[in-house]
């Protein structure tokens, strides 16, 4: 009789400020004002509106979307593909951590299914994900046809429940459901992500908010540091 078979594991990570020591949105704003291409000042004051609402749980995802996908509609796919791997070698892998990128390691060597679950668009996050090894993508979808976005998203945001609703339909998509796997891991910083981190049999908080931090340190979960 062959042995039972190892169960199949499932590791999730939050991307910004989790997997990076820092944000791509926030990063790719700021490479696009670096070129001439956003209005520093404009951009500035309504990136520190966003961001204090989602500090605070407030953040409207469709009103911050209609902002953060809009300069994706004024630029051909060439061009915004040639400055995305410029945008990867200047502002990206120098972020991209040894203790992240261990971390990610020490989950594919396990055999365990791995995916990147962020409220940041897929252009932006899809060579991210690439560059850590990670196969698979679950991220807000930026609406295009025939390679030009449109400024509008596709489908349900990553965001809040919204992950959660993301992983269980790309779940179904394999075949698969939570009771699939014998252990679960997701990662994040936010707790902006506390629908999804509930979810999962093994919650990390990694370099947490005050909030996430506070909550973690209620139910006992993990909290860990990937800085260098």
């Amino acid at each position: 009789m062959n042995a039972l078979a190892t169960p199949l594991n499932l590791a999730l990570f939050d991307l910004d400020n989790t997997l990076l020591a820092g944000d791509s949105d926030f990063e790719w704003a700021q490479f696009l004002i670096a070129k001439g291409v956003l209005d520093a000042e404009l951009h500035a004051a309504m990136n520190d509106t966003f961001f204090q609402q989602y500090k605070e749980g407030t953040l409207d995802i469709h009103e911050f979307l209609d902002f953060q996908l809009a300069p994706l509609a004024r630029h051909s796919r060439a061009e915004l593909d040639a400055w995305h791997a410029e945008f990867m070698t200047m502002r990206i892998r120098p972020i991209i951590t040894a203790a992240a990128r261990e971390r990610v390691a020490q989950h594919a060597a396990k055999g365990d299914l791995l995916a990147i679950v962020t409220a940041t668009n897929s252009f932006v996050t899809g060579p991210i994900c690439r560059e850590l090894g990670i196969p698979h993508l679950i991220a807000t979808v930026p609406a295009q046809a025939a390679g030009v976005f449109s400024g509008q998203p596709r489908g349900l945001p990553s965001f809040r429940e919204g992950k959660v609703a993301r992983v269980e339909a790309w779940l179904e998509s394999l075949g698969l459901w939570w009771g699939s796997f014998g252990e679960s891991w997701f990662y994040s910083d936010s707790h902006n992500d506390l629908p999804l981190l509930e979810k999962v049999t093994h919650p990390v908080a990694v370099d947490a908010d005050d909030t996430l931090k506070a909550t973690a340190a209620a139910r006992g979960w993990a909290q860990i540091s990937l800085r260098d």
